[in-house]
This record gives structure tokens, sequence and C-alpha cells, in this order.
């Protein structure tokens, strides 16, 4: 079987057109329309027919589609762990991770792994944590940093500390053990993040169990917003762990749900179909244990800035 042929039948069952087709294989259009026919002739099957100026698979060819992007995925594969093999611990190594993630972990990791690998290129996409797991298949990434994603069998994993939801304010905070409960919240002006943050996510859900309908004040898809927001005395923030609070005249404590940090599983994630360099493998550990450096420090020091007693916060405006 002619893994060109097949290539160029999913590129044109994913672009409709032969002349988008064309255009994406950087081929002709008869030269395109010769390899559809020649692997319609070896089939036997009719794989396109034409609706309007567009190409639309038949029914034999939208079995096929799947079967044909399987094996192509298995022969990048191939070539992919072939290539490993002949560049050992040289390459580029691509990685997906959320904006605050870029920020508060990777500049210093950055130093430490070029320590060990200093034949490899590190490149960053930054990206929201929802698009990661379409950057992995589609083999743009190497890996995510990421929150667990444990029923998606496509995936891989290493675990890394837990991601945890933070409450930062002007001033002090109704703390308990180092821990400020998700009711004594209720009736503050919150300063929350978009829903698409998994800090959100465990926010709501725990306020949903609790039955409480929180006062937002804003939504942000931009943490550091909420901080600067949270120091001029608007209100509470609710950011991930993974944001620094640099102000040290602000007050921060995890925000817990019956006694219990509100936190998820994070780990690195990367797609088990395609083979990981060893230099991929070798980020992981180190990554692990640097952000346990970062955070669990910072994560201890919650509880004793949370009893410094803070000078009187600004008045609060109402939201209109």
């Amino acid at each position: 079987m002619d893994l060109k042929r097949l290539r160029t039948f999913v590129t044109v069952a994913e672009q409709g057109t032969v002349s988008k087709a064309a255009l994406a294989l950087r081929i002709t259009q008869p030269a395109l329309s010769r390899q559809i026919g020649d692997l319609q002739q070896d089939l036997g099957l009719k794989l396109f027919k034409r609706s309007g100026r567009n190409l639309v698979l038949t029914r034999e060819g939208e079995q096929l589609l799947g079967d044909c992007r399987t094996v192509l995925s298995i022969a990048d594969s191939f070539n992919e762990q072939a290539q490993l093999l002949r560049q050992g611990d040289t390459g580029v190594l691509r990685v997906a991770a959320a904006p605050q993630t870029i920020e508060s972990v990777l500049p210093s990791f950055l130093h430490r792994y070029a320590e060990r690998y200093p034949g490899v290129q590190v490149r960053l996409v930054e990206a929201p944590a929802l698009d990661h797991l379409v950057l992995l298949e589609r083999g743009e990434v190497h890996l995510a940093i990421n929150v667990l994603q444990e029923s998606d069998e496509r995936l891989a994993s290493y675990p890394l500390p837990p991601l945890e939801v933070l409450a930062v304010a002007a001033r002090p905070l109704p703390v308990d053990g180092g821990l400020v409960d998700v009711r004594a919240l209720a009736e503050e002006p919150l300063l929350l993040p978009t829903p698409g943050f998994a800090t959100r996510k465990l926010f709501d859900a725990a306020c949903r169990l609790d039955r409480l309908a929180p006062a937002v004040f804003i939504e942000s898809g931009a943490p550091h917003s909420l901080l600067a927001l949270a120091a001029a005395g608007h209100g509470v923030a609710v950011i991930p762990s993974t944001v620094r609070v640099e102000n040290r005249d602000l007050q921060v404590a995890r925000i817990a749900y019956r006694g219990k940090p509100l936190q998820t599983p994070r780990a690195v994630l990367w797609n088990r179909k395609r083979p990981l360099p060893g230099f991929a493998e070798g980020f992981m550990a180190p990554l692990a244990a640097h952000m346990r450096d970062i955070f669990s420090p910072a994560t201890e020091s919650t509880t004793a800035a949370a009893a410094r007693p803070a000078p009187p916060a600004p008045r609060r405006a109402r939201a209109r």
C-alpha cells in the first residue's frame, strides 16, 4: 500500500476540494487526481462523490478514513522513532503549558534542564489547558503540563505536585490551620478566574456542593489582574497555586471544602501512540522535583502570611 496515496486520500477528505488539498500537499491538481484515481483502482472502490464544487466521501470512503489515519499515525511514529535513535540526546523538545505555568515554573527550570541536555532546544507552546490534548494528538508537541486526564486512554502521564486553589486578599482571611473554608468566602466580593480554569471548576464544584451562590465581582482570564484588584481591596482573588504572589502585603491561604484543600492531580502528559525521545523522558522527574522545591515552601508560608496583621484595607468599590 502506497502511503503517499493514503495521505492524499485523508487530505482530500479533510480539505473537501482538490485545489485545497493540492495546495496543502504542495503538488499539482492533476498529480493529486491521479493518486486518488490509482488508490480507488487498487481498492476497487469509489471513495469520493461530487457535491457542487466539493468532494464528499462515499459510504465506503467514510469507513476507510479512520483506518487510513491509523496507518499513517503508525508510519509517522515509526519514522519519528528512527529519527530519535539517530539523534541521541540532541534535537527539539516541544512542550505545551498554560501562561501561568510558563511564568512561574519554567524560567528557572529550563536552565537546570539545559545543564543536563545541552544539545536539546526546548520550544515552549503557550496554550490554554483545553487546547493541550489537541496539540498532543496532532503531534505538534511532545509533552503538555496539565491536570491529570485519567479517563483518556490515549494519554500517558508522569505525576506532578497537585494544583491547589488559593484565596488572596488585602486583609486577614478567616484561616484555620492554613486553610480558609469555601463557606467563609461566600459573602465576600470574589475575583474569579474564567470558567475554563481548572481552579474555577474546583471552586464552583465546592460551591454547588454547599449550595452557595458566591458574590462575583469580576471574572478574568488574567490572574494578575485579579491580584491587582485584590491588592486594591476590591475583594478576594481566587487563583491557581501556579501563580506566584509577590506582594508581601497580601494575605494568602489555601481554599478548603469541609477541611480538605481544593486540589486536583497535575501531570506531564504525552500521546501513547507517539514515541518520546530520551531527553523528553528526562524532562519529567526533574520538573516534578523543581515544582516541589518552588511551591511547597510557598504553600507552607501561607499560614504565616495569613496570620500576619495587615494594614487597613482600602474601601471596597461596589459593583454596579
